[in-house]
């Protein structure tokens, strides 16, 4: 007979399957993107972590932004190339064209303020499905509004953010 205790567990792991999914929306909106170009006003904050070991970045960008960084993809990008582990883009940052590589088990959040769409994820656990860990955000919830300098416009307040933990049982 099987206790009430081991039926209790989730040994399907629906939270790590769920975030799986939603970062697949994640790469899904990047194909698009990058093989189509931006539609219309649509542009993507994206947040990360920028101490996931496999984050690839500028040390000056990471010494400015140890926790977490937000790119804005809008109208200034280049390069934009995307795989199932993460995408790679160059950006300008004060003038100057850097390379950027971000791993989807390194994002915090994304969101389309154009049709008030976002995801967050939650971080230390986010990475499971990928084969291992993610650190901790030491910084807390992943702010939407743009901090890179390549950002021009600013985050809409009436976004709708979905976070996964309005699906967990308590």
């Amino acid at each position: 007979m099987v206790s009430r205790e081991v039926m209790a567990q989730d040994l399907m792991q629906y939270d790590v399957l769920v975030e799986a999914a939603l970062r697949r929306v994640v790469h899904d909106a990047l194909v698009r993107v990058s093989t189509r170009g931006m539609p219309g006003d649509h542009h993507f904050y994206i947040t990360f972590r920028t101490m996931d070991p496999d984050v690839v970045i500028p040390e000056y960008l990471r010494e400015k932004y140890p926790a977490e960084m937000t790119i804005v993809l809008q109208h200034q990008y280049d390069s934009l190339q995307v795989d199932d582990l993460g995408f790679s883009i160059s950006l300008s940052f004060n003038d100057k064209r850097e390379q950027l590589r971000i791993p989807f088990a390194a994002l915090n959040a994304f969101a389309d303020p154009s049709v008030n769409f976002g995801l967050q994820f939650r971080s230390g656990q986010s990475a499971a499905a990928d084969g291992g860990p993610a650190p901790e955000s030491k910084s807390g919830p992943p702010s939407l509004e743009p901090e890179a300098p390549e950002s021009d416009n600013g985050g809409d307040s009436g976004e709708k953010v979905v976070a996964l933990d309005q699906f967990r049982r308590k």
